[in-house]
């Protein structure tokens, strides 16, 4: 385990490469450090940093505007510190106008994000699998993919359009507006939540031969779920499952408290957790006490009498 990721730059040109391979990319959706982690230690090449499960995690809300962009970029910030993998980042829609765009843009990549999606939504949105959004006009959106051009320091950090138009305005204008994102030069373009396979495989024959394609996998949302395969075949790059992780702990936390709760203990639960030393295992604990190690004082004063003794300074 390392406490050093590769250089930003790697990472982003590893993540465009690896959306040209042709085969689909799974990024598991996180919301913290150790949500980061685990995704990583159990094999994830990228993680998604979405929106709607830092709403849903730290302020128990839903997923409608409510998380603003210092909150996700000190989320990332976090993040980027424990993981090396590339992170793909929900930048909603900027956080405000293309001035707002490029602010997000300059913060989240010098945070650590590898990818930036940014939405057609207007203010305040909301979860693209919920009623009753607003769309922006098409040029206010093109606008804002050329300011988060702009504003990027790295020519491989992608800029990923959103489009929530199928909800609105109906498919064909949605592809008629991610055309649109393509031409303006989106590194990789979203048509957020089709309504059928048929959908998608219009979503494919439109696009799929211009620019990297994204899918987002909600249980219950209006996308019918596929896997990743399924999605490869339909010709899709990249797949986020955005809230997946959240709405397994729903489950695991309520069984968890109700156990608790009935029998004044964890040990009815205790085959569903792990125990201390496999916790302190998987977040490093061993790796930084030996870190913390090499600057006690002792440490330090034997490292001096050393250099001191071999003739340089003390």
């Amino acid at each position: 385990m390392t406490d050093t990721p590769p250089p930003q730059g790697r990472l982003r040109e590893r993540l465009r490469d690896r959306l040209g391979a042709r085969r689909i990319l799974i990024a598991p959706g996180v919301y913290d450090g150790l949500s980061a982690l685990l995704a990583e230690q159990a094999g994830a090449e990228a993680v998604y940093l979405s929106g709607a499960s830092i709403a849903y995690t730290r302020f128990g809300r839903p997923d409608i505007g409510l998380v603003d962009m210092t909150e996700v970029a000190e989320t990332l910030a976090a993040i980027r510190e424990r993981v090396a993998c590339p992170i793909v980042v929900d930048a909603d829609t900027g956080f405000g106008n293309a001035l707002n765009v490029r602010r997000t843009v300059r913060t989240f990549e010098r945070a650590g994000a590898d990818a930036i999606q940014i939405e057609d939504q207007t203010l305040p949105k909301r979860c693209g699998h919920l009623a009753g959004k607003g769309l922006v006009g098409t040029d206010e959106m093109l606008g804002k993919i050329k300011a988060a051009q702009d504003a990027r320091r790295s020519a491989d950090t992608l800029i990923i359009a959103r489009s929530d138009a199928v909800a609105v305005e109906g498919l064909d204008a949605a592809l008629v507006r991610a055309a649109a994102y393509a031409e303006a030069g989106a590194d990789v373009v979203f048509v957020e939540a089709p309504r059928s396979r048929e959908d998608m495989e219009r979503i494919v024959a439109a696009l799929g031969a211009r620019v990297p394609l994204m899918a987002n996998m909600v249980e219950g949302g209006k996308t019918p779920p596929l896997t990743a395969a399924e999605l490869e075949d339909l010709g899709f790059d990249l797949v986020i499952f955005p809230g997946g992780l959240v709405r397994a702990f729903v489950a695991m936390a309520r069984d968890y408290f109700g156990a608790l709760l009935a029998n004044g203990s964890n040990q009815p639960f205790r085959d569903r957790m792990v125990d201390f030393s496999e916790l302190n295992a998987a977040i490093g604990t061993p790796e930084m006490v030996a870190l913390g190690q090499a600057y006690d004082a002792e440490t330090i004063r034997g490292q001096a009498i050393r250099v001191d003794r071999s003739g340089g300074e003390a």
